[in-house]
């Protein structure tokens, strides 16, 4: 049997492959497989399908891909992907998702910043809800065992091998063992342990990292985290909901608090359409030197499109601004600052399988590295999902068949329990949810969009005095379920991530892509290199393998001139 951790779009096109080739698996989740983080993204999907561009290719995709990675991503992991994106459309096709479509019946494919070509199908402003829904739909044809509501607290592991997990119920506080040939961890990334993230409460707190190390394996490159220009700063509760780069793209406007139009500092060629690292790292520049809202934002201003261009392009922004603040934006400008929105490091993985260093452990989506580097493209994270999805479940599948026997450990098992026993007997003064907001506030003030020595030194100084204090906390569960005992979890895995990243972004003494060092502003050709980290050997270096003639002759300056941001 193999067991699949995460139900979002990942987890669940893994399950289907082995439900499909007949192998025995089980997906579990800690929220409702259809509330899954891949359900808000919005712009779409990559796939060199030539639909609209007959000189498409997957080789220029991979280029595309190499070249705004900053060269960090694995040559190897690219090639698989933008190879296998055509099939992973066909995929979706085949369970039965609606993509917009040309009046031919070509799919539709739009551009995305940096892309060369027309190469990003969608549905819509929702295509990751509907991916989510057809892969939904699909586990439900085959009849995969999905259980919402499961925490998994600890891989299972002996002798270098999983053997499976442990877990609880977040209702009722009912225990899990379950045992695994193999296990896919698809639990995704790590920002929400920032304040501002796209991300909702209690998802992407690192759960994906802090699994994979206890059992055994390494993160690469935890830096490296894209930071989105436009997440909404008010109501608290929603800060970072992001207001989609289609504003932009649609042409919306960027302005400081002077009501300068702040971009022709930074990109005057792009303007608004730059990067997303780039429009990130102005709007943080305006908002720390002075120039930015009392709230600590910039103006994002569409009020000067008509109200028809709004209504039909921009619909779901529209929707969200007037929910969440009673804010017509056909009328009024939006208050945005950089918010934290996507793990391009991850769990370190082989680029053939996503097997990891522990034998029948894989990880793949955002809880996995090397197919972005130091800046992600655009619409390829949706099409990892579906490659990956596909080849690690083949990869897991036959890795359980090739098993004689599966030696476990008792010892093991009763590790799991007891550390579960020992939090619910917790009855320490510390504050769970307090002491995740102060890993939150250190990682915006010292391992936020610009970071520096004497920043993360001192980023890293605050962390040891939390982690000090997570060994006095309280959990109390009660009638309302064991969320506070998940928490309790959560802020183990986000310390855990936490450090990772501000230690690995001490040692990348560089400014690249998405990772911004005052203190060393140019790119250093001797950190054209991977960052692996582990709680045993720190810091360590990785060589990125060279790329081949056919995709380094295709690598060239992308205009962007009329396409969306990426």
């Amino acid at each position: 049997m193999v067991l699949v951790i995460g139900t979002g779009g990942a987890g669940l096109r893994a399950a289907i492959e082995l439900a499909e080739a007949g192998v025995d698996v089980l997906a579990v989740g800690k929220r409702s497989k259809d509330d899954a983080h891949t359900a808000l993204a919005a712009g779409g999907i990559n796939a060199a399908l030539a639909t609209m561009d007959p000189g498409d290719s997957w080789q220029q995709h991979a280029a595309d891909t190499l070249k705004e990675s900053y060269l960090l991503a694995d040559p190897h992991t690219v090639e698989m992907v933008t190879q296998g994106a055509a099939r992973g459309i066909d995929d979706l096709e085949r369970y039965g998702m609606a993509f917009a479509r040309e009046e031919d019946g070509r799919i539709s494919q739009r551009f995305f910043g940096a892309h060369k070509f027309r190469r990003t199908a969608f549905a819509g402003d929702y295509t990751g809800l509907e991916i989510q829904r057809t892969l939904v739909g699909r586990a439900g044809q085959l009849g995969v065992p999905l259980l919402d509501s499961v925490y998994i607290t600890r891989l299972l592991v002996h002798d270098g091998a999983v053997f499976g997990a442990y877990g609880f119920d977040l209702t009722n506080g009912k225990r899990y063992l379950i045992h695994a040939d193999a296990v896919i961890l698809a639990a995704g990334g790590h920002t929400r342990i920032w304040r501002r993230t796209s991300s909702r409460r209690d998802e992407n707190t690192g759960d994906s990292f802090g699994l994979a190390v206890e059992a055994g394996a390494r993160l690469r490159d935890p830096e490296l985290v894209q930071f989105h220009p436009s997440g909404i700063i008010e109501p608290e509760n929603a800060a970072g909901t992001l207001v989609s780069e289609a504003a932009r793209g649609e042409g919306g406007i960027l302005r400081n608090a002077l009501g300068e139009r702040y971009m022709n500092r930074y990109d005057p060629e792009r303007m608004e359409l730059s990067t997303r690292d780039r429009v990130a790292l102005a709007s943080y520049t305006e908002i720390k030197e002075g120039r930015g809202t009392p709230n600590g934002g910039v103006w994002l201003d569409v009020s000067h499109l008509s109200r028809q261009t709004i209504m039909n392009r921009l619909p779901r922004v529209y929707q969200t601004l007037l929910d969440l603040q009673m804010l017509d934006i056909t009328r009024d400008p939006i208050e945005v600052a950089p918010t934290a929105h996507y793990s391009m490091g991850g769990v370190w993985v082989r680029p053939e399988d996503h097997s990891t260093d522990v034998r029948g452990l894989y990880a793949i989506g955002e809880a996995s590295s090397g197919l972005h580097g130091a800046n992600r493209l655009g619409g390829n994270s949706l099409i990892e999902l579906l490659v990956f999805g596909r080849i690690t479940a083949q990869a897991a599948a036959a890795y359980s068949e090739s098993l004689k026997a599966q030696p476990r450990s008792a010892a093991a098992v009763a590790a799991a329990r007891a550390e579960v026993d020992g939090l619910l007997a917790a009855d320490g003064q510390e504050n769970v949810r307090a002491l995740q907001r102060a890993i939150r506030n250190t990682m915006t003030e010292h391992a936020g969009v610009v970071r520096d020595e004497e920043g993360l030194r001192t980023g890293l100084a605050e962390l040891s005095a939390i982690e000090k204090r997570m060994d006095d906390i309280g959990v109390h569960p009660d009638i309302a379920g064991y969320q506070d005992l998940a928490h309790a979890f959560d802020l183990k895995a986000a310390a855990l991530a936490a450090r990772a990243t501000l230690e690995a972004a001490l040692e990348r003494r560089e400014t690249r892509g998405c990772h911004n060092r005052s203190d060393y502003p140019d790119m250093d050709p001797a950190l054209q290199v991977n960052l692996v980290w582990s709680p045993a050997t720190g810091v360590t270096r990785e060589p990125i393998v060279s790329i081949p003639e056919e995709i380094s002759s295709l690598m060239q300056e992308v205009s962007t001139e009329g396409k969306l941001a990426e």
